[in-house]
């Protein structure tokens, strides 16, 4: 895919503006725009997912589009709030796919064994359980939670990132190994229901 013109950022920041004051069409205008970055960030986002994942890259970013635009009209402030936001939703739509694809192994019949010591369980990596990580880390600093999204749901370089933060690429590469090694204390560590 290419990249998307020099002047991307500032005609997308417009556009949700017209969005926000209400501007007929603005909304139709903007998919064209932002098509292409969502879809490259859907891909992305699905690389990291388990082989033979039924959701596609085009299906993530249609669902997040929904979810997005699909109610109120959304009021984002700039570039930066719309792609965070967007790799928020694109979070929930492979989570609620992930639980989706659970329910539908249990089945009614399903029963989970119970260990007798559940605090010394091995550490979960799957991505309900990392969703609960990354909640119980939004209680924290939700500002860690958002990089963790854009970088590791929405495929952005920490150069994207700190663009779109308006950040320094340095304390965003900080601060992003910072959220990995508190998410790793988090699965690593008690129990996430407690």
């Amino acid at each position: 895919m290419a990249e998307p013109p020099s002047d991307w950022p500032s005609r997308v920041t417009a556009q949700l503006a017209r969005i926000r004051s209400g501007a007929p069409g603005a909304l139709d205008d903007l998919l064209p725009l932002v098509y292409q970055e969502l879809h490259r960030l859907a891909e992305i986002a699905l690389q990291r997912e388990r082989p033979g994942h039924t959701l596609q890259p085009t299906a993530l970013m249609h669902e997040a589009f929904l979810r997005l635009f699909g109610g109120a009209a959304p009021s984002f402030s700039d570039r930066a709030h719309f792609l965070g936001i967007a790799a928020r939703v694109m979070r929930q739509v492979l989570v609620d796919h992930a639980r989706a694809r659970r329910a539908q192994k249990r089945g009614p019949q399903f029963q989970i064994p119970l260990r007798e010591n559940l605090a010394v369980a091995a550490p979960a990596a799957g991505l309900l359980e990392l969703d609960e990580a990354l909640d119980r880390l939004a209680r924290e600093d939700t500002r860690l939670v958002a990089l963790i999204e854009m970088r590791f749901f929405a495929g952005m370089t920490a150069e994207e990132t700190a663009e779109a933060r308006s950040e320094s690429v340095h304390m965003v590469r900080h601060d992003l190994r910072y959220a990995q090694a508190r998410l790793r204390r988090i699965l690593e560590g008690p129990s996430l229901r407690s």
